[in-house]
């Protein structure tokens, strides 16, 4: 049970800072001292009983933590007084996490220091009512007022269960109506080496740095002037300028101190380590007066608290301010004028944390991956540029002495034409549809390959150098934290299921948990509802984005046809329906991209997943796979559907009756396919990156300013003038995750590898997107979100195994678009099956086939022809056997002849691709030579430096033995009183050692 702590007379007053844990001079005479609690939590001291009216000064009042000091607005610290806006009022505690909430008092029309004189501060910090308080003069509580009760007792009791796992809180009066309050956390030492130990983080020792050796001379030398090279490019931070040294780093152990170069308790574990320590206390800490809920999360998600996140180390942009993690990432990292620069990933990490950080490698490995691939594509682009005039079929089509008279377009309006008029379309697909657009697409395949191979094997160096081997426990750990709805879900089914009895007997149970609770209750009869209802609405999602873009073909379909009715606009009637669906398509795409996902994340709740990383993983996959429909679809549509289900003249295929299926342009559906991509892809990365990701946050950002100048009736000047940094963190949005990262680049990826052979420039648009991305999320998580909790992970995740399938796929969708979209397939077989010289003269005419005018259907036949001679036979795309021969209109031998090469195309060119792939990561291990081999040398250098170190030990302890048997008593007290603090625990290095000796 917790020691009592007297009451503080009158209204709660600010503890003295000297009476801290950390020492110092004891208060003035009378003040009283707010105790802790004893700690149940193993490897902490117990506080001493002293009596409520003795000051607590001098020598005891350093053994004695205070907690919840409570500020009185009366007596506000002076700014100038405050050494750190990161410690507590002492000046001295360190905030390593801090809580918000927002209170209203009940009977807001009593006068405002009435009720501070009925309450006071109670040993678990709760604010308790004096024996005088009450009378005739309560008010009832309502219902809103009952409600905030409820959770100001929850909150009090978790902050209380909190203390007792031996954090130490600090927290505002409540002295106003409602407002914010924030309950901020230190971590002591004690605890931060128990949580450490128990975690198992990896800390450095005291050896110095060792060097990471290249594989031989040559490679040390190449990287030796790749380093001098590159130097202009490097980032000025300090873990950023050698990435060929490493500490040796072993799990912290509290028997084993001596390996550690502890010199200063406050800076040993840097500040994303011990907000991450606070954040496992907080998500494992019970309350149950919620409902016997477990963590932190269940009660921001119940609304007794809103927030919950670790401090920025300081602002980024005050010049006042020392230099400081935050501003260094600001200056090196997220601003726009160092684009040009390396990312310093080290720091990223250290700050942010390993998710975080391996975000930003994969990124910025992409983006740089983008370069070689965008040089190609340039140089692909260029040759169709140098070789337009040299394509035979394109003069052919642009030579008006053919005059290939063409059957119209569409019924009534549209007359007979000549295929010279679409001679600047056949010129622009050769620009995308030539023979190097085949071996883009190979390279393409192969540079997916090797992007992951590569990040395979810069994710194992980074997980090298970040000491990440060995998580596989720390990640069980994280499957043990339910979720708060699926505690909800389960709690309601035991309701249920549970007579009156059972029901008292949860709601009384504490922190003792029944081996039931390990145990998954929601079955599949639970859960069969949810995956019901996942089925059928992605099934209703997917069949609406088709119909959507179905109904952009019947307004691509019915545009044409209104706009063939008049001359003025029957010219350019092909590029105004193509540029205006495609402009319907993108806005389709960017508001369904919204609604989708919204709609995955319900989907994922009405599942129930038991813990977060299931439910990431479910809603990554949910998210992914409707995301990629609506993104894809269209494109999809224009490369493999449009134009092949047209029927031919005297038997086209209707929608409605008068609408004709569209056909494609006389050059081919590529050149359309290209402008399709193009302006989907352009589009998305414009109008997302400036709309949602810059204009929304900054409206959000303005929306809340606003909301707080209306609100700030109640705040004081002097604090608005000097905020505190935990208010200026509030102030930033939460941060939500990376999936909306992570999905954007995805969705990238596969335009640049999914239809790579029909837009070879799709590399270079994405490289000059990323070269901006880098630097627009960095400066989101410096300057706009509130700080992430760092999170351990050794991968990416399932992400790796998306953009893996992502490129098995391109591999398909790439064979297939070279060899039904464009005419490379037609080209080959006529140039050396049908041609009489091995050119492509006369091409144009082997693909065209011959219609009689005179079978067209009644009603169908142009009005008011413009041709000047009476046209009896005219000319459609198809391989289909002439009007005078035995089977008219039937396909001809050359049709079956084509296909079956393109056929045979798609086979060749996957397979070749699949085993190059193959062989490209059969070449490229996924363990780099030089980290396999320093992870051998590195346990034979630890192995050698705790046998240096205990050597140390054993002879320090044992010369004074040798000297004096008589005193080695004193000896040995010296020793250890001389080691650092947790060495002495029992069963220490130092108890071992004395039995090695003695043996």
């Amino acid at each position: 049970m917790p020691e009592d702590i007297p009451l503080l007379p009158g209204s709660p007053r600010r503890l003295s800072p000297q009476a801290g844990a950390r020492g110092g001079q004891g208060p003035k005479h009378g003040q009283q001292c707010l105790r802790m609690p004893s700690p149940r939590a193993p490897g902490l001291q117990s506080s001493s009983s002293r009596d409520p009216g003795q000051p607590c000064g001098g020598e005891s009042a350093r053994s004695i933590s205070v907690i919840n000091n409570y500020l009185d607005a009366n007596e506000p610290v002076p700014s100038e007084a405050r050494l750190s806006r990161m410690h507590f009022h002492d000046n001295q505690r360190k905030v390593d996490y801090v809580l918000a909430y927002h209170y209203r008092k009940r009977g807001a029309h009593l006068a405002q220091g009435s009720l501070g004189h009925s309450l006071a501060v109670i040993s678990n910090g709760e604010m308790g009512k004096e024996p005088h308080a009450g009378g005739p003069g309560d008010i009832e509580l309502g219902p809103l007022d009952a409600l905030e009760e409820e959770r100001k007792e929850q909150r009090e009791e978790f902050e209380h269960n909190l203390m007792e796992a031996g954090l130490e809180l600090e927290k505002d009066l409540e002295n106003k109506s409602q407002g914010s309050i924030f309950v901020r956390i230190h971590a002591p030492w004690q605890v931060l080496a128990r949580e450490a130990e128990f975690l198992k983080i990896k800390v450095p020792t005291k050896k110095e740095m060792y060097e990471i050796k290249a594989g031989g001379s040559i490679a040390k030398k190449f990287s030796v002037v790749l380093q001098k090279l590159s130097s202009p490019l490097q980032p000025r931070v300090p873990e950023h300028s050698n990435n060929k040294m490493k500490n040796l780093s072993y799990p912290f152990s509290r028997e084993k101190m001596y390996l550690y170069n502890v010199q200063e308790k406050d800076t040993f574990f840097d500040n994303a380590t011990r907000s991450r320590i606070v954040h496992e206390i907080l998500k494992r800490t019970a309350c149950t007066r919620a409902n016997n809920t477990m963590g932190i999360n269940s009660l921001i998600a119940n609304n007794v608290y809103e927030a919950a996140y670790p401090l920025h180390d300081g602002e980024y942009d005050s010049p006042e301010d020392g230099m400081n993690d935050r501003k260094l990432l600001y200056q090196e990292w997220a601003r726009y004028g160092v684009f040009y620069k390396f990312q310093p990933i080290d720091l990223i990490r250290k700050y942010f944390g390993e998710k975080i950080g391996l975000y930003f490698a994969w990124l910025g490995l992409y983006t740089s991956f983008l370069i070689p691939s965008s040089v190609i594509g340039v140089i692909v682009f260029l040759y169709g540029c140098a070789t337009i005039e040299e394509d035979i079929p394109s003069r052919e089509m642009c030579n008006q002495q053919n005059a290939f008279t063409m059957c119209p377009l569409c019924d009534k309006s549209c007359d007979y034409w000549n295929l010279s008029s679409a001679c600047g379309t056949a010129r622009a697909s050769h620009l995308f549809d030539n023979p190097a657009t085949v071996f883009f697409s190979i390279f393409m395949a192969l540079w997916a390959t090797m992007f992951l191979e590569n990040w395979k094997r810069l994710q194992m160096r980074l997980g090298y150098f970040w000491d990440l081997t060995g998580i596989e426990e720390e990640e069980e750990r994280a499957q043990e934290h339910s979720r708060p709805e699926y505690e909800t879900r389960v709690r309601e089914k035991m309701l249920k299921e549970s007579n009156k009895s059972a029901v008292q007997k949860l709601d009384t149970n504490t922190t003792e948990c029944d081996d039931e609770d390990d145990e998954d209750k929601l079955t599949w009869k639970d859960r069969f509802p949810g995956y019901l209802m996942n089925f059928a609405s992605i099934l209703f999602m997917i069949a609406l984005t088709f119909s959507i873009v179905f109904g952009v073909i019947v307004y691509r379909i019915t545009t044409a046809a209104a706009l063939s009715l008049n001359k003025a606009t029957r010219s350019n009637v092909r590029v105004t329906v193509t540029a205006t669906a495609v402009i319907i398509n993108l806005v389709v795409i960017l508001i369904l991209d919204e609604i989708y996902g919204a709609v995955a994340k319900w989907l994922t709740k009405i599942e129930v997943p038991k813990t977060e990383q299931t439910f990431e993983e479910r809603l990554i996959l949910k998210a992914f796979l409707l995301k990629f429909v609506n993104a894809y679809s269209p494109i999809f549509y224009v490369a493999f559907f449009k134009g092949r289900f047209v029927g031919r003249p005297g038997s086209y295929v209707y929608v409605f009756d008068g609408y004709r299926m569209e056909e494609c342009a006389p050059g081919g559906c590529l050149m359309e396919l290209c402008i399709q991509l193009s302006i989907i892809m352009l589009g998305k990365q414009l109008i997302q990156n400036n709309i949602f990701e810059i204009g929304v946050p900054k409206l959000k950002k303005l929306f809340r300013k606003l909301k707080d100048e209306t609100e700030a009736g109640e705040t004081d000047s002097a604090h608005s003038k000097h905020p505190e940094q935990w208010d200026l963190d509030y102030s930033l949005e939460p941060y939500t995750g990376l999936t909306p990262e992570y999905m954007e680049m995805i969705i990238q990826f596969g335009f640049v590898t999914l239809f790579v052979a029909s837009f070879p420039l799709a590399p270079v648009f994405a490289l000059l997107n990323n070269v901006i991305e880098v630097r627009l999320d960095a400066k989101k998580f410096v300057t706009e979100l509130r700080r992430p909790d760092a999170v351990r992970t050794k991968d990416i995740g399932i992400w790796f195994d998306i953009l893996s399938g992502i490129g098995k796929f391109s591999v398909i969708s790439n064979a297939f678009v070279i060899a039904i979209t464009s005419d490379f397939i037609p080209r080959l077989v006529y140039q050396y099956s049908y041609s009489h010289n091995g050119t492509l003269h006369g091409f144009v005419n082997h693909t065209l086939s011959f219609f009689n005018v005179s079978q067209l259907k009644e009603g169908t036949q142009p009005e008011n022809s413009q041709f000047d001679q009476e046209v009896q036979f005219c000319r459609f795309k198809d391989y289909r056997e002439p009007p005078w021969a035995p089977n008219p209109y039937e396909f001809s031998k050359q049709y079956w002849f084509v296909l079956s090469a393109r056929l045979a195309f798609v086979i060749i060119f996957q397979n070749l691709v699949m085993f190059l792939s193959v062989l490209v990561d059969w070449m490229i291990p996924d363990i780099p030579t030089d980290i396999s081999d320093q992870i051998k040398k590195e346990k034979s250098l630890l192995v050698d430096f705790f046998l240096k170190e205990e050597h140390e030990k054993l002879k320090l302890m044992d010369e004074p033995v040798l000297r004096s048997p008589a005193g080695g008593d004193r000896s040995r007290s010296r020793a250890a009183s001389s080691a650092p603090s947790g060495q002495s625990q029992p069963g220490s290095v130092m108890s071992s050692g004395s039995q090695h000796t003695n043996v």
